[in-house]
């Protein structure tokens, strides 16, 4: 295969790996068809664009938001630096999955069926098996009661004395032998989940200004709204009216101690008024759509249900252009300036060694742009027999140039190691730093290439699937440190 075409290589390779998927190549420069034929790129939902320099990833951003209309994954591996960026108007995600959730029992405020239900059962009179296979949620509304009855009609609160008392509660509910407590795993796990009887409901915040946002607004709803935004809306008018301040329930339970028959009977509760919470919200939906000029079923019955069940978890993620993010008078100096700072979100902590710092990597990869833009190549690529440090220099006055563009001067002496620095320039202007960018020569490591092409496949599955949440600011692998930071600029 030597001296044959990467594109076609690879492509057969890769077509290698499934035989039912197929690929084809272009053999032409990406800054050939950025400048020559920019409609290239409308036939990709995907771009996915490596090793490029910022001006050109800025021509190519811009194609991919107007012209294309597709989402683009910037990656790069130069040296001992890794860099990632996905740039699109905007990202909706309905499942992200997040790794950890509460359960949604809605037991600090139940609705009249399943108060109903829980009140239905007289512990007093079942038998032990049928008092120790209870389900869970039946004991703390009952508990939750008798805490009631004690209190003046107060239900219990998050303070500890009132946690303390509706656990003594329980337990005295409990099944005794002699006065010694039978081992009941359902009194165990109603112990477990009791501050759900506690935890007022509260919508997450993430999502509340998802309600508030103006693209769910009446007046920002248009007939060319994406669905998202006409069930987020419909979604706030649920709350408003409905709800009465809560979301749609999910529906699910978890697992509970308890007899076949008591558990689908919980469950079946729990399904029953899922549904018609989403009967509510899909008749807003439906209203809505009416409004908009768009016919009443345009959005089908289990996306309703889809966006129901993962309400609480909606998320809408919005990028900057990357002309916004380099360009002078829009950068956001303040975000750079902070992760700058020895010991500041971009530095990845202050027990790390002096040089470490992977915002002043960012910074040093748009100074070697620059640097190339000025010699025609990037610094350190002269050969194997030359000294690195004889580029420092340039690179240097490249990097000041990057941070005065950004508003952040040069900084008095840059040969300060930045954990002695007073400025945030100093730690981007670092010594190490430079040399080791220099000593690089832009060289695209296979650790650290291979290291950033597994990110990259994971944002583009989460871009492309929309599950997931992906990462909404530019990252930065430092190989040096074995250190990631996201900068929000």
């Amino acid at each position: 295969m030597l001296g044959e075409s990467r594109a076609k290589v690879v492509t057969e390779l890769l077509q290698e790996l499934n035989e039912s998927v197929s690929g084809s190549y272009v053999e032409e420069a990406p800054e050939v068809l950025i400048d020559d034929n920019p409609q290239f790129f409308s036939a990709f939902d995907l771009v996915i664009a490596t090793q490029m320099r910022e001006q050109d990833m800025v021509k190519l951003d811009s194609i991919c938001r107007s012209t294309a209309r597709a989402t683009l994954l910037v990656v790069r591996s130069y040296g001992l630096v890794g860099y990632l960026r996905a740039s699109l108007p905007e990202h909706r995600v309905v499942e992200s999955k997040p790794d950890s959730q509460l359960d949604d029992l809605r037991l600090h405020a139940p609705w009249p069926e399943l108060v109903a239900f829980a009140a239905s059962f007289d512990l007093d009179s079942l038998d032990d098996v049928g008092h120790a296979h209870t389900p869970y949620v039946v004991l703390l509304l009952q508990a939750a009661e008798r805490f009631r009855s004690a209190h003046g009609g107060r239900g219990p609160g998050s303070q500890s004395a009132d946690r303390a008392a509706f656990r003594a509660i329980l337990n005295s509910m409990r099944r005794t032998v002699d006065g010694v407590p039978l081992t009941e795993e359902n009194f165990d796990e109603a112990v477990k989940a009791a501050f759900h009887i506690s935890t007022p409901y509260a919508i997450p915040s993430e999502v509340r200004t998802l309600l508030d946002d103006e693209a769910a607004s009446p007046g920002g709803l248009r007939p060319d709204s994406d669905d998202f935004w006409v069930l987020v809306a419909a979604l706030r008018a649920f709350v408003d009216n409905e709800g009465a301040g809560t979301l749609p329930l999910e529906g699910s339970i978890p697992d509970m101690h308890a007899t076949t028959d008591m558990y689908l009977r919980v469950q079946h509760l729990y399904r029953e008024k899922a549904e018609r919470d989403v009967a509510a919200v899909e008749a807003h939906v439906r209203q809505l759509l009416t409004r908009l000029g768009r016919p009443a079923g345009a959005i089908p019955h289990d996306t309703v249900r889809l966006y129901c069940r993962h309400a609480r978890h909606l998320r809408c993620v919005r990028y900057r252009t990357l002309a916004e993010e380099t360009g002078t008078g829009t950068a956001r100096t303040a975000s750079l300036a902070s992760a700058l700072i020895p010991g500041g979100s971009g530095y990845g902590g202050s027990e790390l060694p002096p040089g470490c710092c992977d915002a002043a990597l960012y910074v040093l990869l748009r100074a070697a742009d620059r640097f190339h833009a000025q010699t025609g190549r990037y610094p350190g690529a002269t050969g194997p027999e030359a000294d690195p440090g004889e580029d420092v220099p340039l690179l240097r006055q490249a990097a000041l140039q990057v941070l005065s563009e950004v508003g952040l001067g040069g900084g008095s002496n840059p040969r300060k190691s930045p954990d002695s620095s007073s400025g945030a320039s100093g730690a981007a202007l670092n010594e190490d730093l430079l040399f080791e960018m220099c000593r690089a020569g832009a060289a695209e490591l296979h650790v650290v290439a291979a290291f950033m092409g597994g990110v990259a496949a994971q944002e583009a599955i989460k871009l492309l699937t929309r599950q997931f949440v992906p990462l909404a600011g530019t990252l930065i692998y430092n190989a040096m440190a074995a250190t990631t930071t996201v900068l929000e600029l």
